[in-house]
Parts: C-alpha cells; sequence; structure tokens
C-alpha cells in the first residue's frame, strides 16, 4: 500500500560547529561554540519515536563516513596535513539533514509508474559537495526494488541542486497524481542561490513528470537574503495544502493561480508578513516544520521548540488552530542541536511515497529499533567536539568506529 515515508538522517558522531554554511545565520551565528553529537543524535531519535507515535511510517539514513579520507585523497591531502578549512569539511555531519539527500517523484506522478530518486549534487558548498557518492550508496540500497523505484545519478556541476528542501509536491491523497513544485533561485543579497532552475528542470525530465503537472517557480530574492537559503525555510506543502509565508516566491499571485488552476482543491495558508516578520519566520523555522497527515485524517504541524519561544509565530499558530483549517494538531520537539546549525525537523527528513514493503527493511524505523540506535548513540557518540577538537586523530579514529557500531548493530556494515 502507498504511504508517506519520512526518512530521517540520524545524526552522525562528527557533529560540530565550524560555520560552513554561508547564507545559513544559524550556522554562522553558532561558529566555534561546543556542540553535543550525543545530545544532537538522540534529539532526532526522540522525533523519529514521535512520528511513530502519530502513526506515521518512518525511515532513516546512515551518518556518512567521517572524515572523509578518499575526498581529501583526491584534493593530494589528508587529515594530518589539510588545511583547517579542508579539515572542517571533511568531517562535516551535515548529510544528517536528509531533505537535502534527494530529490523524489512518486511513481502516481512518473510517465512509468516508478518511484524516482536524484540525489543533490550540492555543488555550491564544499562541505557538502562530496555527500552525493554516500547518499548515491544508500539510496540503491534502500529502494533496489527496480520494479517500484529508479535510482539516478545527480545533475552535473556546476548546476546546483540540493534536493527535496527546494521541491514541493501537492496532491488530493500522497497515493494519488500530483503536482510537482521545484523552487530555484537566484543571487539575494549577499548569499548565492543553491537551487539552480537548470537543476531543477534537470531532475523533472530524469523523473519523467508531465510538463502540465510540473511548475518551476522562483524564490524570493528577499527570502534568501534574509536567510532562507532553502525554500523549506519559507514554505511547506502537504497533500493539498500549501503552508506559506507571504514573502516566500518571487511571483506569488502567478504561482498561487497556477496551482488553483490544475490542482482547485488547494488550500493556500499564506502567514502574512504584518502577523510574522521574514526574520521571525526564519529564526523560529515554522515553515521547516513538518507538515504531515495523521492515518485517522486530518494534519499536525511538528515545530522545533524555537517556533514556540517566538511570541508572534506561537500567537500566529492558535490564531489558527482556532480556526477551521487543515491544520488541527501541533506537536513540539527539542532540536536545539540540530537548530544551532540551521536545521529544523523538516530538514532532517526526506519524504518518500512507496509501499513500506518495497523498501530494504534495514532503513525502516520502529519502536524496538530506535531503542537500539539509542543505546549505540549513548555508549560510542563524542559527549562534546569543540573546535580544537576537529585536529585531533583521536577524534578521527572515535567518530569512525562509532559509526561501524551503528551499522554493525542495524546489519548495515557494506555501507
Amino acid at each position: 500500500m502507498l504511504t508517506e515515508i519520512n526518512f530521517d538522517g540520524i545524526v552522525g558522531p562528527s557533529h560540530n560547529y565550524a560555520g560552513l554554511s554561508v547564507g545559513n545565520l544559524a550556522s554562522t551565528r553558532n561558529f566555534g561554540r561546543t556542540s553535543r553529537p550525543r545530545d544532537a543524535a538522540l534529539q532526532g531519535l526522540a522525533k523519529m519515536r514521535l512520528c511513530l507515535d502519530l502513526g506515521l511510517a518512518q525511515g532513516w539514513f546512515m551518518p556518512q563516513d567521517r572524515p572523509n579520507q578518499a575526498w581529501l585523497g583526491r584534493m593530494g591531502t589528508d587529515m594530518s596535513l589539510a588545511t583547517a578549512e579542508l579539515r572542517y569539511a571533511a568531517m562535516s555531519a551535515s548529510s544528517m539533514w536528509a531533505a537535502n539527500a534527494a530529490t523524489v517523484s512518486p511513481g502516481a506522478d512518473t510517465a512509468d509508474g516508478l518511484c524516482h530518486l536524484t540525489p543533490a549534487n550540492l555543488v555550491t558548498m564544499p562541505h557538502r559537495s562530496h555527500e552525493w557518492t554516500g547518499t548515491l550508496a544508500q539510496l540503491r540500497l534502500a529502494f533496489a526494488n527496480s520494479a517500484s523505484f529508479a535510482v539516478h545519478e545527480p545533475v552535473p556541476a556546476p548546476f546546483g541542486d540540493e534536493g527535496a528542501a527546494n521541491h514541493m509536491r501537492l496532491c488530493s491523497a500522497h497515493g494519488q497524481p500530483g503536482l510537482e513544485v521545484f523552487v530555484y533561485g537566484l543571487q539575494g543579497g549577499s548569499f548565492p542561490a543553491r537551487q539552480h532552475r537548470q537543476a531543477s528542470a534537470a531532475v523533472a525530465r530524469l523523473h519523467r513528470l508531465p510538463a502540465e503537472r510540473t511548475i518551476l517557480t522562483q524564490q524570493s530574492e528577499e527570502a534568501i537574503a534574509a536567510g532562507a537559503f532553502h525554500n523549506d525555510v519559507v514554505a511547506v506543502a502537504n497533500e493539498n495544502v500549501l503552508f506559506t509565508h507571504e514573502q516566500a516566491f518571487a511571483d506569488r499571485e502567478g504561482l498561487y493561480a497556477e496551482l488553483r488552476e490544475k490542482l482547485p482543491q488547494v488550500v493556500i495558508l499564506e502567514v502574512p508578513t504584518s502577523a510574522v516578520s521574514l526574520a521571525d519566520a526564519i529564526a523560529s523555522y515554522l515553515f521547516n516544520a513538518q507538515l504531515v497527515t495523521r492515518p485517522g485524517g486530518g494534519m499536525a504541524l511538528i515545530l522545533p521548540g524555537e517556533a514556540k519561544a517566538t511570541p508572534s509565530v506561537w500567537n500566529w499558530l492558535q490564531t489558527l488552530l482556532s480556526g477551521n483549517g487543515p491544520i488541527r494538531e501541533l506537536h513540539v520537539a527539542d532540536l536545539r542541536e540540530s537548530m544551532a546549525n540551521g536545521g529544523g525537523p523538516a530538514c532532517l527528513r526526506l519524504r518518500v511515497v512507496a509501499d513500506p514493503a518495497t523498501v530494504d527493511p534495514r532503513f525502516l524505523a520502529s519502536a524496538d529499533r530506535i531503542t537500539r540506535v539509542e543505546e549505540v548513540v549513548r555508549k560510542h557518540w563524542p559527549e562534546e567536539i569543540a573546535p580544537d577538537d576537529l585536529a585531533r586523530p583521536g577524534l578521527w579514529n572515535a567518530v569512525a568506529s562509532a559509526r561501524m557500531r551503528l551499522l554493525d548493530a542495524l546489519g548495515l556494515a557494506e555501507l
């Protein structure tokens, strides 16, 4: 049976605050702080458990091999000789944000009936540009059933693709044909655009999407300049609902008109700037919430604690709940460690509409399996990583060993 499965990235043991993400205000602001990888991973696992408790299907992706010695070797160096910048990039745990792992088009939308997945190349940021090889290996393993899935290689450089964080899907129900909305960017003030129009168009072609059910629209330059480095910081969609900030899109009226023409049942919940400023929306990650459909019907928002702590945001949400709209529940998750690097609930997950029976079961979570992973994390994940620790061979070895312990516990040693 087709259902939406949220695949979360398990936060890796090298989680640190190296401030590598230009345009990501939280990442820049927290540069040099001491991180807490163990807490970060446990917070992410607690969110997965919350999703299970809500009756949702839950999957996961593994942390990637860190430090990435193979990537450094291609640049003629290694961890002991690399500059601090390259060393930080080689130790990055940013693959935890699975929304950037790939773009996914369910079989209900595609010409061949297969669910298509294209890993993001992430070429704009050096610390993320080497993730795709590890991501591709996991996608090929998790979605190896060729009767149900087609896994592509990334769009080639220099066309930047940052995955599902810049892709939305609107439909009457997850298993029904839908509209796929690709959001690309241009320069936003001093910040670069990470999603190129050419990359979005290429993914749509690779996924064999009919032109009449594909929309390319531009993210507003104001949003990028304000720190919305991905569209999912200012807009999120679920089934027939688009939940968005007033300043998310360059041509909001044109986009809304096209959505209403192609999907008459669409509900557009727009938060006005007069109620929630762009700055508050971005700082609170209001739109980086997970907007999900409960099995019994009705939608819920899974929000970071920062949304509740921002008065304008929380007041607007209370007004939302008091109405008769599609969003009926709010659930708050503590994701402080991820948020401090600029990643909220939606950053941590990749949505895949598929029959769970067609997915490699090692990539599907249950309450018991989450408990098993929590035990590994508590025993082997570093408690803290200070910036100077990234130069210590002892940490490099501990991080690699911790990851192998997790893969062994889940029967994924081939990764």
